[in-house]
Formats: C-alpha cells, structure tokens, sequence
C-alpha cells in the first residue's frame, strides 16, 4: 500500500497549520519590533553620510556631544553620524571611558554606548542618582528658574562621573553622589566595588579625583557626627579594580589633584601641607632628599 502525506490532509485539517504558522508569523514580528527595554533607539545621520562612514568613524574620530541622546558628529565635516537616544529620558553629560561613552541621564540611567558600533553595552540603575540630580527639596530648590534647574542637573551628572581608562587592566568609571558611589567594569558593566559613607556623613563628588587606576573619593563628617562615632571629621577613600581599598587619614577641607596616571596631590592645609599619594603602588610618595628617597635616581617621579 502506497502512502501520500498529503492526502491524508483534510481541508479541514489544513486551516488549523496555516492559522499556526500565521500565529507564529506574527510573534515573531512583534518580538522583532517590540520596543526596547530601556527605550533604546539608534537615530540616522546625515542624509549624504553612508552607513559604512558611520559604522567606520570611531571612538578617536567621531565628535560626541550629549542632547538629547548622544550626538555622534563627523570632525572633519561637522554633520551629524548617528545618534543614540532613550525614549523618555534626555542626556546629560558623557565621559569617554576605551572605545565607549558612558553617559549620565536625568532618570538616573547609566550607560555604555560603544561608540566604533553605537551599540549598547550595558545599562545600571543608580539608586538616588535622579533624585540627586534634580536636587528637588534642597534649600533655594523653589527659586530656581528651570535653565538653572536644568544646568545644576548638567553639573551634577559631571561632578558624578569619573573615569579611569586603564591600559593595563580593566578600565572602570565611577558614579559619585554625597550618599552613595558605584563602581562599574567598563567593558561589561560589572559592579566591582561600591559604598555608603557613615551615618551621618556625605562623599564630595565635586572633590573627587581619579587615575587611570583609582579614584579617590573625600569623605566630610560633621564634627558631632564624627566625635559621637569617633570618626575623624574628614578622610580619603580610594577605591581601586586591581588592589585593596585605602583610607587616606586628612582634614574635611583637602583638595585633590591629578598629577598624570598614577599620582594624585593632596593639599590637606597649612598645617598638614601638601604630598603626593600613588594611586599604583597604594602608598604615599616619599619627597625628595628624605631617607625614604636619599637620591633623585631612587625615585624618578620626584623630578616630574
């Protein structure tokens, strides 16, 4: 007996496949369209620039700017590559951190945009990070005109940031606010490290410096916070991907200031004075002339 497939089909059988495979079909189409999670929306350039211009025009190369997404343009011709874009949520400030811009939003968003591609590398939410940025409730918040509201959130979103492009290691970037920092791996968005200060006690963002290995972070807790915990009233953190984390002993007021890659001044007043901490080897710099350093041979970096 010979056996045909086909015949064995009714019409009647035939119409619930075909209503399958429209079914189908369809989820198929509306998981190909469906909206992006975070909003996530890539924009065209210019009209006369190709799509391999764009897709060829690098980190080194495009001119990024932020509003309201991030803005890639040609440095050569000034027009416009592409754009990146989040629905619901406006650009704010972006560092460059390898071959990616991360960027700050006004809802609080973190991003990763690999700039040789303008493909998304990854999102972290930072808790408080918005409320932050709006300084909503903080004194003079209902005088402000809404460009000025809008400029302290621009602010804001560039004290927080703070990059630091490791050529060795990993590079990382760091997100502080006076309640909370995070510290995020740059090529995957990892959390690698991240802190609360003492009750009672705030980070500066506005104080912070970093390396290409570390950032360190200045702590301020007010003088009957600090006597009832017995915490000295100000103080360093330094946070750092490749070694144990630090605390520099200083007065509330230090002032931070990058040196090169690896060495950071800290001004701690006229009484302390100034000195260099080495981000790389975690320890203070020995000065020149002194037993720790007898000859300028012996340490280098003291000419610099």
């Amino acid at each position: 007996m010979s056996f045909n497939p086909l015949r064995s089909l009714s019409p009647r059988s035939v119409l619930p496949a075909a209503a399958a495979l429209l079914v189908l079909a369809a989820g198929a189409a509306a998981h190909a369209n469906r909206p992006e999670p975070f909003g996530d929306r890539v924009v065209p350039g210019a009209a006369d620039a190709s799509p391999v211009s764009a897709q060829s025009t690098g980190a080194a190369q495009a001119d990024l700017q932020v509003g309201p997404g991030v803005e890639a343009y040609s440095p050569t011709t000034g027009e416009r590559l592409w754009s990146y874009r989040r629905e619901g949520a406006t650009a704010l400030h972006l560092v460059r951190v390898g071959q990616d811009a991360v960027v700050v939003w006004d809802d609080g968003m973190v991003t990763a945009v690999d700039t040789t591609d303008h493909s998304v590398r990854w999102h972290r939410g930072f808790p408080g990070l918005a409320d932050w940025l709006r300084a909503d409730g903080e004194p003079g918040a209902d005088t402000r005109t809404e460009d000025e509201r809008a400029q302290l959130m621009v602010q804001r979103a560039a004290d927080a940031l703070h990059p630091s492009d490791d050529k060795v290691n990993d590079a990382f970037v760091t997100v502080v606010t006076p309640g909370l920092l995070m510290g995020f791996r740059e090529r995957d968005g990892d959390l690698r490290f991240n802190s609360r200060p003492p009750a009672g006690c705030t980070f500066d963002p506005v104080r912070t410096a970093q390396t290409d290995d570390a950032v360190l972070v200045p702590r301020l807790c007010p003088a009957a916070t600090a006597a009832a915990a017995r915490q000295q009233p100000g103080g360093v953190m330094v946070f750092s991907l490749t070694d144990r984390g630090n605390f520099l002993s200083t007065g509330p007021d230090v002032v931070l200031r990058r040196l090169d890659g690896h060495r950071v001044s800290v001004e701690d007043g006229p009484v302390i004075g100034s000195w260099v901490y080495d981000t790389t080897l975690g320890l203070r710099e020995a000065a020149c002339g002194t037993a720790g350093a007898p000859f300028a041979a012996a340490r280098p970096s003291c000419a610099k």
